[in-house]
């Protein structure tokens, strides 16, 4: 019976409200304030919104509102409810049980939605593709926090903790309650979500500033989130009650273990950094490195993302780009040279070929007018002229073999129109000495008189 008393107090403190005055006032108050609140952030969300998609705020405010605007309508409610409750005790409208309700309803809904937020802006990619283990996680996180409400609005939340406060469990040779174990997991949990989700704001602001390298934006967000995360697990640490001169001990252990099996993983990382610092990728560069080429869409610490002309994406350590040969189109320079050849007859006229095929290049609209085609006249093949047609683009994310096509097209237009052929391999087969009897006969049965 003694557990079952908060919540007849709360019924009969409900009930006993209907036969108030302050019923309907404390109704009309809870509406408006749902839709005042609901309306005042869809409000604030599309007007911030809308600057941030045009880009004419400095990106703080906008990042603001932005994070905040899942939680924004249920924290509007819960100030709008408070708003009311001081109201209501100004004109001596005491019980307001039905709003006392109603508060907490809201501050869950608040929890719920902001640490959906933040687990989607941490762990989804791009704050959309959402895996079933996260989806999971929510439903039992959400079924938590209005289990925790229920316990709450019904009293039942002190006994609760009495009980959870005087279960210890074994630790080494400490004895250890639930209630520390549970508060301790939920601090190191929150920080280190916190610091998670800094790291990711910061990220997102540095990559937008004009007027700064990419790499230096890179450096910069990865050392942030890597401090972030490293003060997050210290104050964790010290909020739990652990002493921190254990991680000498970790440290050792580190060092170890970099010492036996993770010097690749530390070797890539450690270049990673190298890679941003000394500018020698970027992001958007085209390079080829071992059987590897594509464009450059990712600088992690760890790998570098190539993505080739075909859409496929290639993960290639970084060590591998400091310990390796790399070639990179676009390092100092954006300008590629192609060569394609061609074979025209012996008979042809050499300097009007020349300057034929010079001319058909430069009509291809990627090839360069400011730095020329040019045709040289390479050997003396066995069957014609071998001549090379070699131009510049200023392009090569775009792929080559486009523009390629594209000129041997013209160079081939442009020997139809001027009946200019282009030689074929011919070869002459002669059988020396007397024919063999059945090879004579197969001839013989096989030419046509």
């Amino acid at each position: 019976m003694s557990q079952q008393q908060p919540l007849l107090n709360l019924i009969e403190d409900l009930t006993g409200d209907l036969h108030e005055p302050s019923l309907l006032w404390q109704l009309a108050a809870i509406i408006i304030s749902v839709i005042l609140g609901f309306g005042l952030a869809r409000l604030l969300r599309k007007r911030f919104g809308r600057q941030r998609h045009e880009e004419r705020q400095g990106g703080v405010l906008g990042f603001g509102v932005e994070s905040f605007g899942r939680v924004m309508a249920p924290l509007a409610v819960i100030g709008l409810l408070a708003l009311s409750r001081v109201i209501l005790a100004q004109y001596h409208y005491t019980h307001v049980n039905w709003i006392k309700v109603a508060m907490p309803i809201f501050g869950s809904l608040a929890v719920i939605r902001f640490t959906f937020y933040l687990l989607r802006r941490v762990f989804a990619r791009n704050g959309r593709t959402i895996s079933p283990g996260m989806l999971a996680f929510e439903k039992i996180f959400q079924l938590l926090v209005w289990l925790a409400f229920v316990l709450y609005i019904t009293g039942l939340w002190d006994d609760v903790f009495f009980f959870m406060d005087h279960t210890t469990l074994p630790i080494g040779k400490y004895r250890v309650s639930l209630a520390d174990i549970l508060q301790a997991s939920a601090s190191v949990a929150v920080l280190l979500m916190l610091a998670l989700w800094a790291g990711a704001a910061l990220e997102e602001w540095l990559m937008k500033m004009p007027g700064m390298h990419t790499n230096l934006r890179v450096v910069l967000s990865r050392t942030a989130r890597a401090v972030l995360i490293l003060v997050a697990v210290l104050m964790s640490l010290s909020l739990v009650g652990i002493d921190l001169t254990v991680l000498s001990v970790f440290g050792g252990a580190l060092g170890v273990g970099l010492g036996l099996g993770l010097q690749k993983i530390a070797s890539n990382y450690v270049s990673g950094f190298v890679i941003l610092l000394d500018r020698s990728l970027t992001i958007g560069d085209m390079i080829t490195v071992d059987k590897y080429s594509g464009k450059v869409t990712q600088i992690n610490t760890r790998y570098t993302v190539l993505q080739g002309l075909d859409g496929m994406e290639s993960i290639v350590p970084n060590e591998m780009l400091v310990s390796g040969a790399v070639q990179n189109s676009s390092l100092s320079s954006s300008l590629v040279n192609i060569s394609t050849k061609v074979s025209v007859a012996y008979d042809t006229d050499v300097d009007f070929v020349i300057q034929l095929l010079t001319d058909a290049a430069a009509t291809v609209e990627r090839v360069l007018k400011d730095k020329p085609p040019s045709t040289t006249l390479t050997s003396f093949g066995a069957d014609g002229l071998d001549l090379t047609v070699s131009f510049w683009i200023n392009d090569p994310q775009n792929g080559r073999s486009g523009v390629t096509s594209d000129v041997n097209r013209a160079i081939w237009r442009a020997l139809k129109e001027n009946n200019i052929s282009v030689p074929f391999p011919q070869r002459e087969m002669r059988i020396l000495g007397p024919v063999p009897a059945p090879l004579a006969e197969q001839e013989s049965t096989t030419v046509p008189k």
